[in-house]
This record gives C-alpha cells, sequence and structure tokens, in this order.
C-alpha cells in the first residue's frame, strides 16, 4: 500500500506541479509523513524534490532568468540550511504531551508539532482567493529568498512562497516555471546535507524499504515530469487546489495530534 501510495502521489503531483506552482514537496510531504517520521518525510521529500527539480532543471534550465534566481539563491542558501538545521534539532525532542485512545498512546514530537502546524496553515491559506492572487513587489526578492528557503529547509514547503514573490516579476510562464525550478534545486542541495547529518546522527531510523520508496518515488515523478512536458496541456487546477489543501489540513492534524510522523 505504501508503494502504490507514495508511487501515484509522485506521479501525479510531478506532472501538476510543472504547471500549477504548486511545490512536488507539497503533495508529497503528507504521504511520506503517513509512513515515516516527521524528520525522515521531510529528508525522503526533499531527496524526490531535488532530484526531480534535477531533471525538470536539464529540460528547462535554458528558460530560467538567472538574474533572478541569483538574487533569491544567495540568501535563500543559508536560511535553508538554518531551517534544516532547527528541524534537525526539534526532531531530537521527546514527545510533547500525550494522550490515549483505544488503550493505545499518542503524542506529537516538536519536529510534529512544528511541520503539521505549518501544513495547517498553508492549508487553509492555499483555499483563500486573496492567497491566491497574492504577488510580493521584486524589490522583496531577498526577503523572499530568506523565507522561502528558510520554510524550505524546516518544513520542506517552499513552493507557495517562492510563487508569490516570483509573480510580480514579469516573467512569462516558461521563463517562470524554469526560474522557479532553479531556485527549488538551490535551496534542496544546500538542505539536503543538513538532513544527511541528522540522519547519521539518528541511525537506524531510514531502512532498506524506506530507501526503496524514495527510490520509487524518484522514478515516479521522472515519469510524471517526462510526461507533463510532452503532452500535457496548461490544467486549471482550482479542483487540485481544493483537494491538496483538504489533505494538508488533514495530514496536519494528525501530525500534531500525534498520530503519524512520530
Amino acid at each position: 500500500m505504501d508503494f502504490l501510495v507514495i508511487g501515484l502521489v509522485a506521479f501525479l503531483a510531478s506532472g501538476l506541479t510543472l504547471y500549477s506552482g504548486f511545490g512536488l514537496g507539497t503533495v508529497l510531504l503528507p504521504a511520506f509523513a503517513l509512513f515515516f517520521p516527521v524528520p525522515v518525510a521531510v529528508a525522503a521529500t526533499g531527496v524526490v524534490h531535488l532530484l526531480n527539480g534535477l531533471f525538470k532543471g536539464g529540460l528547462l534550465w535554458r528558460q530560467a532568468h538567472w538574474g533572478t534566481v541569483l538574487r533569491f539563491g544567495l540568501l535563500a542558501i543559508p536560511a535553508s540550511i538554518a531551517g534544516a538545521w532547527l528541524l534537525g534539532r526539534l526532531g531530537a525532542g521527546a514527545e510533547l504531551f500525550s494522550w490515549s485512545l483505544a488503550g493505545r498512546a499518542f503524542g506529537p514530537t516538536p519536529a510534529a508539532l512544528v511541520v503539521g502546524a505549518v501544513m495547517i496553515v498553508l492549508g487553509l491559506l492555499e483555499l483563500q482567493p486573496w492567497f491566491q492572487r497574492l504577488a510580493a513587489p521584486p524589490r522583496l526578492a531577498p526577503l523572499g529568498g530568506l523565507a522561502t528557503g528558510f520554510v524550505g529547509g524546516l518544513t520542506g514547503q517552499q513552493g507557495a512562497l517562492r510563487s508569490m514573490f516570483l509573480l510580480r516579476f514579469g516573467l512569462d510562464p516558461a521563463r517562470f516555471i524554469a526560474t522557479g525550478v532553479m531556485i527549488a534545486v538551490l535551496i534542496d542541495l544546500s538542505r539536503l546535507p543538513v538532513y544527511a547529518l541528522a540522519a547519521g546522527a539518528a541511525s537506524g531510523e531510514v531502512g532498506t524499504r524506506q530507501g526503496l520508496l524514495v527510490a520509487w518515488a524518484v522514478l515516479c515523478a521522472f515519469a510524471g515530469a517526462w510526461g507533463a512536458v510532452r503532452w500535457l496541456k496548461k490544467v486549471t487546477i482550482g479542483l487540485v487546489r481544493g483537494v491538496v489543501a483538504a489533505a494538508m489540513l488533514a495530514i496536519g492534524a494528525a501530525l500534531v495530534a500525534g498520530l503519524i510522523g512520530t
């Protein structure tokens, strides 16, 4: 069941996010959180996100606006490292509280509580029409890099913030997509080594089956991106936004309650 769920989510999310402006991590993290502890889920999502971004970048890099990539990336890189470091610290904490149901005990770790709360907030915002239209002026690009990098490192949720800051740069759709992909690659390259160090300090959390799940998700994401570039037209994403927002709210609430991701 885990391979079916994660493979299907990775395939569909990778294809749709090429056009929709959603980040792959926004859709894939809830699926991984169903089966992995939160720090491992964020790291696994980051691996898929990076490799999928490199694949898309190989297809689209010529169309990227590199001035914008650098304006974001120079501050997004250290901010992403800081966010990833904080996630590692939170993941090392004990359960904040516990409760029981039907003889079973539940309780969130600090990492699950923070990531779950962020997912709830972003899920609620995704349902607001004003948030979907929100765009920051280009002069705030450095702030956008800091915010996108830090939130991306801490939770893996970087797509919504990045898009909000890029919308006002006057980029045509192809440049907008390609520029976002390259910024995401910079953030992923900076945060993944921090996750790897944290995983090394907590050896035993990542098993063979989890590694196979990540590899399977990467392959399915590649297939989704390839199909999107070849034959998908620009899609209407209103229904997709609603479904993804509902999933984020449900999974975020489950993380905060300690039902999953611990």
